[in-house]
C-alpha cells in the first residue's frame, strides 16, 4: 500500500543570534496510509506542533520532503483542514459565518444556498444546530472548539491536522469532544494526524501512535500500533486486556526521555508493535 502522507528526513532549524543553528526537529520520517488516524505524542517542546505546522504548510521545513496524495507540500492549502488548540474564530462573525468562510473558499462555483447547507450540516453534526447564529463570545470554550471542528470537516479536505484540539478544555468537555471527533471522522475516515500529550486520548482515537524523542533535534522514537477494532466504545477499550499494557508502554517511553539521554542524541525507531485485535467488533 502506498503511503498517503510521507514525511521523509524532515529537519527544522532556526538561526541563533550567534549565527549557529538551533535544530528543533531532525531527520523525522513518518508514513501514514489513506484513512488512517495517527497521533503524535511526546513531551512539551519536543517539536510535535512544529511537525504538524510543516505538514500544514504554515512553517517551511529546513530540509527533507513532505508529500500528500502524490504532491509535495510547499505551502498551506484547503486540501488540509487544521484544528488548533484555540479555534481562532472571527469574533464579529456567527458560528455559521465562521464555517462559511472556508466553504466559500473551496466551493466558489456552488450556489450560496448549497454552501450554507454544507456549513449548517457540519454545525449540526457537532451539536450546534441551535447555535449557528451565535457569535464566539456567546459560546463556551467547548462550543467554540465544535465550530473549529465543523469548519475543518466542512472543507472536505484530503487530510485533517489536529494540534492538541482539546488541550484547553476541562476533562468532561474533552471526553465529549473526543466522541464528536471520532463520530465525524468515522463517516468518511479522512486521513488524520493529531498532536496530543494525552496518552489515553491517543489510545482511544488512534490507529497508530508515533512517539517523538525529546529535543533538541527531536525525531521519531518509536511507533505503537493500537489494536482496538472500530467502531470503538470507550468502556470496551478501557476493559480490553491490552489497554493498560499499551498505556504503560507509552508512559515508559515518555519517562525514558526524561532520564539517561544526552542532549542532542537521537534514537532510532523500534519495530512497530503489533497486538491482538479486540474480538467481537467489526473493522
Amino acid at each position: 500500500m502506498n503511503s498517503y502522507l510521507e514525511i521523509w528526513n524532515v529537519t527544522k532549524s532556526y538561526k541563533t543570534p550567534s549565527g549557529g543553528d538551533a535544530v528543533i526537529v531532525s531527520d523525522f520520517n513518518l508514513k501514514i496510509n489513506e484513512g488512517e488516524f495517527v497521533s503524535l505524542i511526546g513531551h512539551s517542546g519536543c517539536g510535535k506542533s512544529t511537525v504538524l505546522s510543516m505538514v500544514a504548510g504554515l512553517n517551511p521545513k529546513t530540509a527533507g520532503g513532505i508529500i500528500l496524495a502524490g504532491r509535495e507540500i510547499d505551502g498551506p492549502g484547503p486540501d488540509r483542514g487544521v484544528v488548533f488548540q484555540a479555534p481562532c474564530l472571527f469574533p464579529w462573525m456567527t458560528a455559521l459565518e465562521n464555517v462559511l468562510v472556508g466553504v466559500e473558499e473551496v466551493r466558489p462555483n456552488d450556489r450560496s444556498i448549497q454552501r450554507r447547507l454544507i456549513a449548517e450540516r457540519y454545525l449540526t453534526l457537532v451539536g450546534l444546530g441551535d447555535a449557528i447564529h451565535k457569535k464566539p463570545a456567546e459560546l463556551s470554550a467547548g462550543m467554540r472548539q465544535r465550530v473549529g471542528l465543523a469548519r475543518a470537516f466542512a472543507l472536505e479536505p484530503k487530510m485533517l491536522l489536529l494540534d492538541e484540539p482539546f488541550g484547553m478544555l476541562d476533562s468532561l468537555t474533552r471526553l465529549e469532544l473526543q466522541e464528536v471527533l471520532i463520530e465525524l471522522w468515522s463517516q468518511n475516515r479522512k486521513t488524520a494526524l493529531m498532536v496530543t500529550h494525552d496518552v489515553d486520548e491517543a489510545l482511544y482515537l488512534s490507529d497508530r501512535i508515533a512517539m517523538m524523542t525529546s529535543g533538541p533535534a527531536a525525531t521519531l522514537g518509536s511507533i505503537l500500533t493500537v489494536p482496538f477494532a472500530r467502531p470503538r466504545e470507550r468502556k470496551e477499550v478501557l476493559e480490553h486486556p491490552e489497554y493498560y499494557r499499551l498505556r504503560e508502554k507509552l508512559i515508559g517511553f515518555l519517562e525514558s526521555q526524561d532520564h539517561g539521554r544526552e542532549p542532542g542524541s537521537s534514537r532510532k525507531a523500534e519495530p512497530e508493535e503489533t497486538a491482538v485485535a479486540m474480538p467481537g467488533r467489526g473493522p
